[in-house]
């Protein structure tokens, strides 16, 4: 993400006792009361799943006890009502003896629910949604729930971090937040740790454009209404789901083989906002030398114009940005930050949120590449203009261990990708970007932490590293200025 002010989440088994030796034993006769073939059937106990993750800066969010593989998400929403209906599939397996499980779900009235096809009972607490299977599921088994629900989609209020989720706008809706959101328009488990596909089918009237993650699957018109359908079929982190619902001007294509669908609210002039989203794929083309193979099926990106969304946010495959990015002119500074996330954030994504600066600093970072690859300025030259001129606080705050109120500060953008020059500085151009390559390659389409980025870079760089990490992600001062060994 990068916000204007960064411009410059019984079954029963038998065992088989044994059997007779192939050569001359006598078999001793069974005790009173026992088979000759079975055992006594061990029991199982069935708990409730835990209502979280256990992330130390959100221990609610997500929840525990199973995994998702995929979601099909099928809605229908009155933007002149704010009425939004759906159906929500949820393809999972148990990772426990599960009697319950929960769902996170804000705000919307559950009708009915099912898990392999068989009635379910459930209830509400806070924003969880409880499920009780007819059975219980057992640990290693796949299910299926499927979750029928409606009402009056509202955002989540969160007094350190801002609003994020369901957004009514004047000509439809946008879905969009961090570090949760999906929550608010579908039943999901929401947090990065669980990544799963998605399907999605946004049925909004004729006229509309409803526009979401992944590859487009085309849409279809009946009785004043049109469903657009979308497919993400690489592992996506939740917050990075999206629903954006409007009037856009639409640019559609293909780049190797990919489909590129792009769309710029009408409700700005057409200019520097489409010029800069045009540059999609010129930019992640750059990237793609840099950090290896672009990790996704499709491209593009979305301009929207709402005075509560001041940032952008790198929904997966197709990016959101405001379009305050857009009112000085061209900028492919931040479609750099964006796209960048598209392997860190997206592909590669966080196991707890307290490492938000392996997205945010390989983000920023990636920006000042691109302004060297485009002439602006050097990595050199952006390292040295935020060492002199960053402020006390930006050096008191530690980038790999922010808090729950530092999540989103400079110090995470800025220091965050201060430690990757850092680094490239101490370990020279060619492993630096072997390590980076290889991060992207290694942990692709899974979840990583700061612990696994240093034994890597330490691996790769055949060097010990802990003082410098030290220094650039978990100190409170200004560290000395890297130099190469």
């Amino acid at each position: 993400m990068r916000g204007t002010r960064h411009r410059l989440r019984v079954g029963v088994g038998l065992l088989v006792a044994g059997a007779l030796a192939l050569s001359g034993c006598d078999s001793t006769p069974p005790e009173a009361g026992l088979s000759p073939s079975t055992s006594p059937t061990p029991s199982r106990t069935f708990t409730p799943g835990a209502d979280g993750v256990g992330d130390p800066y959100f221990p609610t969010y997500g929840n525990g006890g199973y995994d998702v593989s995929r979601y099909t998400v099928k809605v229908r929403y009155d933007p002149a009502k704010d009425q939004l209906t759906g159906t929500t599939t949820v393809q999972a397996t148990a990772t426990a003896d599960l009697s319950t499980f929960n769902l996170d779900l804000a705000g919307l009235t559950v009708s009915a629910v099912t898990v392999d096809g068989a009635p379910a009972t459930h209830s509400r607490k806070r924003n969880e949604l409880v499920i009780k299977p007819a059975s219980g599921l057992i640990n290693g088994n796949g299910f299926v729930a499927e979750i029928t629900y409606s009402g009056v989609p509202k955002p989540l209020r969160n007094e350190t971090l801002g609003d994020g989720g369901f957004l009514h706008t004047s000509d439809g809706a946008i879905a969009l937040g961090q570090p949760e959101s999906a929550s608010t328009w579908f039943p999901v488990n929401d947090h990065p740790s669980d990544k799963a596909a998605y399907d999605f089918e946004v049925t909004v009237p004729d006229g509309l454009t409803a526009i979401s993650n992944g590859v487009p699957g085309g849409k279809s018109s009946a009785g004043g209404w049109t469903t657009w359908k979308w497919s993400e079929n690489s592992p996506m982190a939740s917050y990075l789901s999206t629903l954006v619902i409007g009037k856009f001007r639409i640019t559609t294509g293909e780049h190797k083989g990919r489909p590129v669908y792009s769309a710029v609210t009408t409700t700005v002039a057409k200019g520097a906002a489409d010029a800069s989203i045009a540059q999609t794929v010129a930019v992640a083309d750059y990237l793609e030398t840099v950090f290896g193979q672009y990790p996704f099926d499709a491209y593009g990106g979305v301009v929207v114009s709402d005075s509560r969304i001041s940032y952008a946010l790198e929904t997966q495959s197709r990016p959101v940005y405001a379009a305050s990015f857009f009112r000085q002119g061209e900028n492919t500074e931040v479609v750099a930050h964006e796209l960048a996330h598209q392997w860190f954030g997206d592909s590669v994504a966080l196991v707890r949120w307290e490492d938000i600066w392996l997205n945010e600093g390989f983000a920023t970072y990636a920006e000042w590449l691109w302004a060297e690859h485009t002439d602006e300025y050097t990595a050199d030259q952006a390292f040295d203009n935020r060492y002199a001129r960053l402020p006390a606080q930006v050096w008191q705050t530690a980038p790999g261990k922010p808090g729950v109120e530092g999540l989103f500060s400079e110090s995470v953008y800025q220091r965050g990708g201060m430690t990757l020059h850092a680094l490239r500085v101490a370990v020279g151009d060619k492993a630096f970007f072997e390590i980076v390559r290889t991060w992207a390659a290694e942990k692709r389409n899974g979840t990583a932490t700061t612990a696994e980025f240093v034994a890597l870079a330490e691996r790769i760089s055949g060097k010990q590293l802990d003082e410098l990490f030290d220094a650039w992600l978990y100190g409170t001062k200004r560290p000395a200025r890297p130099k190469a060994r």
